[in-house]
């Protein structure tokens, strides 16, 4: 009798627990005609909005049974977008979305809405590379450092040789925010798979030479981020450290026509100097929304023009420079594009909307790609 008293108790106890439970919330839901709908929870909040960047203003939320909270945005074009709540003055991230994208020292909840650009961005059905964090050794700057490195499908099992990218990040950025809000490896696993890219080795190494890995990866511990980067010329100048540990540890094809370097921003003043520096090292070149001019003094940074003649001389196979027309950036590349064509050097052009932001810099990576080692 007593142990059927215990387990009617018990059962008793799991009604009363399950009519306790939240209710489950969804959200955001990306609907097929690519509206989205968001969701939050809370009995008490007095007002809450949804902000982003797929709109100008934020969106008031709605609140319905049960503490629910929510809005519906008209259909929204296919990208990949970033959010937060606002409940009552305060930013909230989505307790309910478990997609968050690191940028520097914050965490951004995010959706993708596919049918278009966007189906780049996304894991499909394909053979899929292999992204390793690699540490290596810089002589020049005297510490041992990371990269992230992405090895194309089948490299392992086979004996090929590879090309290789150098890819760059831009200020307050580092080994890992290409891969986080650039998407470039299902960028390049997709590319690769539909042959509108070459198989290639894509390196992307931390460009702020005042830490040696992202936050908390190294022995500096758990340090509070912080919005900075490097453009004294120390990242330039040991540069060939991170092309010599690459070239001696992995299949690569060691010449000028198999060898790329492109970065946005403060990574695009790297591969812009990078490239000058070094004539003839490298046959492909893009620049996305570079940033030109040198905020500081260095070697690296002198006699631009003489540096620009021998490179071009060298012919290279691609000079790249993309932009968007809002970008706070845009009067100094006008100025080094007007330098360029006063001297002849071919480059290709695409200026396209948008500003400073990723959403115009994984576009220039999908139109960069397809372009290198033909």
């Amino acid at each position: 009798m007593k142990r059927i008293s215990l387990l009617l108790l018990a059962f008793a106890s799991c009604i009363v627990l399950g009519a306790q439970e939240p209710t489950l919330v969804f959200s955001p839901e990306v609907h097929p005609d690519g509206r989205v709908t968001f969701r939050y929870t809370s009995a008490k909040a007095e007002k809450v909005s949804v902000v982003g960047d797929f709109t100008r203003r934020p969106l008031t939320m709605t609140k319905g049974d049960k503490g629910v909270w929510s809005v519906t945005t008209e259909p929204l074009p296919s990208e990949l977008y970033h959010y937060r709540f606002n409940v009552d003055g305060r930013k909230v991230m989505d307790p309910n979305n478990a997609y968050l994208i690191r940028n520097i020292a914050e965490f951004y909840p995010y959706f993708i809405v596919g049918g278009g650009k966007a189906e780049d961005y996304m894991v499909h059905d394909v053979p899929h590379g292999t992204l390793s964090k690699v540490w290596y050794p810089s002589p020049t700057l005297g510490v041992q450092r990371r990269m992230s490195v992405y090895t194309p499908a089948g490299y392992e099992e086979g004996r090929g040789r590879y090309p290789v990218l150098y890819l760059l990040h831009g200020m307050g950025g580092d080994e890992d925010c290409w891969q986080a809000f650039g998407r470039a490896v299902q960028i390049l696993d997709n590319l690769i798979a539909e042959g509108r890219a070459v198989p290639m080795i894509v390196v992307m190494p931390n460009g702020n030479t005042l830490h040696k890995a992202a936050p908390g990866e190294s022995e500096e511990g758990m340090y509070k981020p912080y919005w900075c980067g490097s453009k004294d010329g120390s990242f330039e100048a040991s540069f060939g450290d991170i092309v010599r540990y690459v070239e001696n540890h992995y299949r690569t094809k060691r010449k000028a026509s198999a060898r790329a370097i492109a970065g946005l921003s403060m990574g695009g003043g790297h591969s812009l100097y990078i490239s000058a520096s070094n004539p003839g090292m490298f046959d492909y070149v893009g620049l996305f929304s570079p940033a030109v001019k040198p905020r500081e003094e260095s070697p690296l940074y002198t006699d631009i023009e003489g540096k620009l003649a021998a490179q071009f001389a060298a012919e290279p196979k691609l000079y790249y420079i993309a932009i968007g027309k809002d970008d706070y950036l845009m009067e100094e590349n006008i100025a080094y594009r007007q330098m360029l064509e006063a001297e002849g050097y071919p480059h290709h052009y695409n200026l396209t909307e948008g500003a400073h932001k990723w959403n115009v810099w994984r576009d220039y990576l999908v139109d960069f790609l397809p372009r290198l080692f033909r």
